[in-house]
C-alpha cells in the first residue's frame, strides 16, 4: 500500500485540479454529479495504475475524454491520461499507451473543431493540439526510456549477485584444494610415522609373548595409542578430503579416551551428570578435544597425578572439566602453549568460554562451557 500510496495522492489531487478548473473556466459548462463521478473514477484508476496500468489508462482515458467532452474542461483533462500513459509505457505496454495518445489526442482534437465559433481562428486549436501532441510523445518516450533504466539496473544487479556466487564458488574451490593439500601432507608424513610406531610396538609386544614374558603396560599403552591415532587420523583425514560430519569425534567416545590414558599411567574418573543428548557435531566434537588435550597435558605436565573429567549436561549449556592434582600451583604461572591456545580457538569459535588456571594448593583445571541455546 505504500508503494501505492502516491499514485492515489496524484489522483485526488488532479480531480480537485480538474474540479477547480472547470469551475474557474469562463468557456466550461457546469459541473454536475456525472462529471464528479468520472473525477472520482479517474482518481481510483490512477490509485491502482501501478498494479493494473492497461485498465487504469482504459478508465482515465474515456474518462477524461467524456469530462472534456462535456464540460470542457481543457489541457488539464490531458493531465491524468498523461500520468497513465507514463506508467503504462514504463510497465512494457508501449502499444497500449501509443494507443491511448492516439484515441485522447483524436477526441480531443475533434471536441475542440466542434465547438469552435465561427470567428475562432484554426491557429489556436492547431497550437494546442500541437502542444498535447508533444508532451503526450514526451510520455511515451519517458515511459519507454524508464522501463530501458531499470531493465539495465536489473541486469547489473543480476551480474554482480553472478559475480558474487562466482566468487564463493572459487572460495569453496580453494579451500577443497588446501584441504587435499593438507590431508596429502598429513598423510605423507604423520602417517607413516605413527605406523612404523604401531608395527613396531606390536613385534615387541608378539616377541615378548613368544618368549613367554607379558608385555609391559607402558609398552601395551603405546600400541593401544597409536592404534586410536591411526583411527583419528584417518578420520581427519577422510574430512579434509570431505567435508562431512561422519566419523567425528564427541563425548561419547571420553569412556575410550580415559582407558587409553589409564593405560599410559595416568588414573582418571569420568563423570557424566544431567540428561546426555544430541549435541551440535562442532560443540561434540570441542568438548572431546578439549578432554583430551588436558589429559594429554595431564599425562605430559602434571607428573604422578590421578585426573577427574566431569561432563555436565544442562539445559542451555555444556560444561566439560578435567581436574588434576598434580604438580601445578599459582606460584609457578602456567606459560599457555599451542594446545592451550588451541583449546581456546576451538571453545571461542562455537561461542564457549574457557578458563584453565592451577589451583591455590597444587593441580591443575581446565574448563570449557559451551552455550547449546544460541546464545554466545
Amino acid at each position: 500500500m505504500r508503494r501505492d500510496l502516491p499514485y492515489v495522492l496524484s489522483g485526488l489531487a488532479l480531480g480537485g485540479l480538474l474540479l477547480g478548473n472547470a469551475a474557474l473556466a469562463p468557456d466550461a459548462a457546469t459541473v454536475g454529479a456525472v462529471d464528479v463521478l468520472l473525477v472520482l473514477a479517474m482518481a481510483a484508476a490512477l490509485a491502482v495504475c501501478r498494479r493494473y496500468p492497461v485498465v487504469a489508462l482504459s478508465v482515465v482515458t474515456v474518462a477524461m475524454l467524456t469530462l472534456h467532452v462535456r464540460v470542457h474542461s481543457g489541457v488539464s483533462a490531458a493531465f491524468p491520461v498523461l500520468g497513465a500513459v507514463y506508467v503504462a509505457a514504463w510497465r512494457g505496454h508501449r502499444s497500449a499507451a501509443a494507443l491511448a495518445s492516439v484515441v485522447f489526442l483524436g477526441g480531443f482534437l475533434a471536441r475542440d473543431i466542434s465547438v469552435a465559433p465561427a470567428g475562432q481562428p484554426g491557429q489556436l486549436i492547431a497550437e494546442r493540439t500541437a502542444l498535447l501532441l508533444g508532451w503526450f510523445v514526451a510520455a511515451n518516450v519517458a515511459g519507454f526510456v524508464a522501463r530501458q533504466r531499470r531493465a539495465y539496473l536489473e541486469q547489473v544487479e543480476q551480474r554482480a549477485i553472478e559475480a558474487e556466487r562466482t566468487r564463493e564458488e572459487m572460495a569453496l574451490r580453494r579451500a577443497g584444494e588446501e584441504r587435499l593439500r593438507i590431508a596429502r601432507d598429513l598423510h605423507d608424513s604423520l602417517t607413516h610415522n605413527i605406523s612404523v610406531i604401531k608395527v613396531q610396538t606390536g613385534i615387541a609386544v608378539h616377541l615378548a609373548r613368544k618368549h613367554g614374558e607379558e608385555p609391559s603396560a607402558t609398552l601395551l599403552a603405546i600400541q593401544e595409542a597409536s592404534s586410536a591415532a591411526m583411527r583419528e587420523l584417518r578420520a581427519t583425514l577422510g574430512v579434509l578430503r570431505s567435508p562431512s560430519d561422519e566419523d567425528r569425534v564427541g563425548l561419547t567416545w571420553v569412556g575410550e579416551l580415559a582407558e587409553r590414558t589409564r593405560a599410559a599411567g595416568v588414573p582418571v574418573q569420568v563423570t557424566v551428570t544431567g540428561q546426555p543428548r544430541d549435541l551440535p557435531a562442532e560443540v561434540d566434537q570441542a568438548g572431546y578435544r578439549v578432554v583430551q588435550e588436558a589429559l594429554t597435558n595431564v599425562a605430559r605436565h602434571a607428573g604422578p597425578a590421578t585426573a577427574q573429567v566431569h561432563v555436565e549436561y544442562a539445559p542451555a549449556q555444556l560444561t566439560v572439566s578435567v581436574t588434576d592434582d598434580g604438580q601445578a600451583s599459582p606460584v609457578r604461572p602456567v606459560t599457555p602453549g599451542v594446545g592451550l591456545r588451541g583449546m581456546r580457538e576451538r571453545v571461542t569459535g562455537v561461542g564457549g568460554t574457557l578458563r584453565a588456571a592451577a589451583h591455590d594448593d597444587r593441580g591443575f583445571t581446565v574448563r570449557a562451557t559451551f552455550p547449546l541455546d544460541g546464545q554466545a
